[in-house]
């Protein structure tokens, strides 16, 4: 098993955008419903997952840029609802134009698929990985409490568990 070097915070926060930013903004513009304003509003949760990063590592840095990207949608829909009643605008041509909550059928479509991926990427891996995995991941045990479940190291979980990750991560965006 080859080591893997630590990847500085910036180049995380590029290659995180780089990967899911087909994927953040299909999720942006389910709110918005406009893909130049969703496009807007991931370039500018992507700014600010970076000046976070930069004063502290984030845990879960995929779901913290969801989280902005929800946000900074959902804001500009309040400030758009706004201009247009300040605007004149009648209530009723506003819920016409108002982002429904449901996802697409296409954006369900394309979720299955990638949790089809995940999947059978989570089955590629070895036994050892995959529950070290699911025992970080899903059950929410710490570092620690997943080493001392398997009997590893610290150091070494958080290698099978970083390198479980970037396997499924590249599975997702297609890559070997």
């Amino acid at each position: 098993m080859k080591a893997c070097l630590p990847v500085p915070p910036e180049l995380k926060s590029i290659l995180l955008y780089k990967d899911h930013r087909a994927a953040l903004v299909d999720y942006a513009n389910g709110i918005v419903r406009n893909r130049a304003r969703a496009e807007d509003v991931v370039q500018d949760a992507w700014e600010r997952l970076q000046a976070v990063e930069r004063g502290q590592p984030l845990t879960e840095p995929l779901r913290y840029f969801y989280r902005i990207v929800r946000n900074l949608a959902l804001d500009g829909q309040r400030a758009w609802k706004r201009e247009i009643l300040r605007s004149g605008g009648e209530i009723g041509d506003l819920a016409e134009m108002v982002a429904d909550d449901n996802p697409t059928a296409e954006a369900g479509m394309a979720a299955r698929e990638e949790l089809h991926i995940v999947l059978s990427s989570l089955e590629e891996l070895p036994e050892r990985s995959r529950l070290a995995l699911h025992l970080h991941t899903i059950e929410g045990l710490k570092l620690r409490e997943v080493a001392e479940r398997l009997g590893l190291s610290v150091s070494f979980t958080h290698q099978l568990i970083a390198e479980a990750k970037l396997h499924c991560i590249k599975r997702l965006s297609g890559r070997p």
